[in-house]
Order: C-alpha cells, then structure tokens, then sequence
C-alpha cells in the first residue's frame, strides 16, 4: 500500500503541470479538431444533396422524352458531351504534365525547408500543408513553373503531407534530407529569402536555388531563418518590397504568397505587379501614398489572417491539385 502510495506521489511529481497558456493553445487545438471533423461531415452531406439534386433532374428530364427515339437522343448526347470534357481535361492534363517536367529541366529551383517542425503545433503544421498544396496546385497551372523541391520532411510534418490525396505523385523532390545535405554539390547557389537580409534581390538569378522557411506564426521566431542561413554559410536576399510598397505592419508572408510572387515575376518580369496581384490589400500601401491610418493590431493576428486567406484558396483549388495527382496515378 505504501509503495503504491509512494509511486503515485512520485508520478505526481514528475507529470508537469501545463501552463494557463499551454491550457489555452490545447482548447484550441481541440476546438479546431472538432471544427474540422463538423466540417468534414458537412461538406460530405452536401455532396450528397448535390448528387441526389442531379440525379432528380436528369430523372425528371428522361420522364418527360415523348417517346424511346428522344430518349435515347438525350443519354447520346449527354454521353457525347460527358467525352467532350474528359477529352478536354486529358488534354489540359498532358499539357500541366509537360510543362512540369520541362521545370524540371529548366525551371527556376524554389525550396520550401520543413526543418521548423519541431517549432510549430499540430494545427500550424496543418496550415502549412494546406499552403504547400495550395503551392503545388498554382505552380502546375503556370505556364512557366518553378521546380519545386520539398525538404527536411520528416515526422508530423511528412505524415500530414502523405495524406494529401495524390502527393506520392506530384512531380515535386521530396527529401526527408536537410537541402544543405539534398544539394551538398550546389551550395554555393543556395540564397535563403527572408526579410532580414540586407541583400534585396533585383532579379531571379536561373542558376540559383532560393529557400523559404516553412515556418507558421514567425513572429515567435524572428531572425531564425537568417540565423540559420549565417550559420550555414549560405547566401541571403529578401524580396525589394520596400522599393514598391509600404507594409501596414511586417513584410513577412506566407509560404504560398512567397512562391506565387515569384511565379507571377517570372511570368511579368515585374515585381510590382506581382506584388499588388499578390500582397493582401489589408497589409500593404503604395510607397507614395500616405501612412496607414490604422496600425494592425498584432503580428499574431496578421498572421492568422494570412492563414485564413490561404486556407480558404486551399478549399477553391482543392479539387484542382487532386485531378491533377489522379492523371499522374
């Protein structure tokens, strides 16, 4: 009994006692699964109702055919307009599946370095894996690509991505490596991007290889990147936002609003309008316009918002990036 007593005491001792903000970050974590699962089941219900709505009207469409020869002339021309648009999407399939792989000949070489893992909860981590599909589906829609690499995919992180439907097939390199061991034999072309580089990038260089940190709410981490980069021995640069726009509040963005800056200037040639096509109206005025009238907030909030905006792209292109998985099955 006294053992008993002496061991419960000591599993007391050693269990530690989560902090009011710790308490706090796990409701929330909880809240979100429970959304996600209500979320989930919702949007399979209406699935359903669509399909039941569907089949209703193409019922409702073959009652009334005066007779069998109207009839069949209405499933004929269904079935030949059903081929119309697989005949259609096959095509515009070929076609995303040559031009990523001539990207991978020829494209600029963008990495997205997943070694912060460790540094972000389960539900950040699932943010980034939305931004990083949301990346993937933009890219194969270009009609000049980037070569997408994925590093230091490991853990969480790589099991959240093995359940992206398709991701086994993307045409993307997918190292569980760090980039400095993946590319050990191009490190001098290695450029890190992040924002407290002193070096602004004029121009994408083809023969270099630029790395964004996949990291969720930096604001937690400020300088890691850069840090990091020096540490490495690596070059910096960040983008010239600062040349065309004022930020309402930081210049730090989202992975997938980093990757489609780049994609939409080596589309233009021109920063400013990748970066006015890209950069929310919320976080930025033109350089010569006047002070924002009201400072955001919090950092945290304007990053939340940034995930919010690029889930809600996610969900929009979904669809997109599984079409395009399923034609490389």
């Amino acid at each position: 009994m006294e053992e008993t007593e002496n061991q419960t005491t000591q599993n007391d001792q050693t269990t530690p006692t989560l902090s009011k903000n710790a308490q706090k970050k796990l409701l929330k974590l909880q809240r979100y699964e429970a959304k996600k699962v209500e979320k989930k089941a919702m949007v399979k219900e209406q699935k359903r109702k669509e399909g039941e709505r569907k089949r209703k009207e193409w019922e409702e469409k073959l009652a009334k055919a005066s007779d069998d020869g109207e009839r069949e002339r209405i499933i004929e021309e269904r079935k030949s307009l059903r081929k119309e648009r697989m005949d259609q999407k096959s095509e515009e399939k070929e076609k995303k599946i040559e031009r990523l792989s001539k990207a991978k000949e020829n494209g600029q070489k963008v990495v997205i370095d997943l070694q912060f893992a460790h540094l972000m909860m389960s539900n950040e981590i699932h943010s980034l894996v939305q931004q990083i599909m949301y990346c993937y589906a933009m890219n194969s829609r270009c009609s000049e690509p980037a070569h997408l690499y994925l590093t230091g995919c490991n853990g969480e992180m790589e099991t959240q991505l093995n359940r992206l439907p398709g991701f086994d097939k993307w045409m993307i390199e997918k190292e569980n490596r760090s980039y400095i061991e993946a590319l050990s034999d191009q490190k001098e072309n290695l450029v890190y991007l992040t924002a407290d580089s002193e070096n602004v990038l004029d121009e994408l260089d083809p023969k270099s290889i630029y790395i964004i940190g996949g990291l969720v709410d930096r604001n937690r981490w400020k300088g890691i990147t850069m840090k990091k980069a020096e540490e490495q021995g690596i070059k910096t640069a960040k983008l010239p936002i600062g040349q065309y726009l004022k930020m309402c509040s930081s210049q730090v963005l989202t992975v997938n609003q980093v990757i489609e800056i780049i994609l939409k200037f080596i589309e233009t040639r021109d920063w400013k309008v990748a970066f006015f096509e890209v950069i929310p109206q919320r976080k930025r005025i033109e350089a010569d316009s006047e002070k924002c009238q009201e400072v955001v907030k919090g950092e945290d909030n304007e990053e939340k918002e940034a995930q919010a905006e690029s889930k809600k792209q996610c969900v929009d292109i979904a669809s997109q990036t599984n079409e395009l998985s399923n034609d490389l099955l």
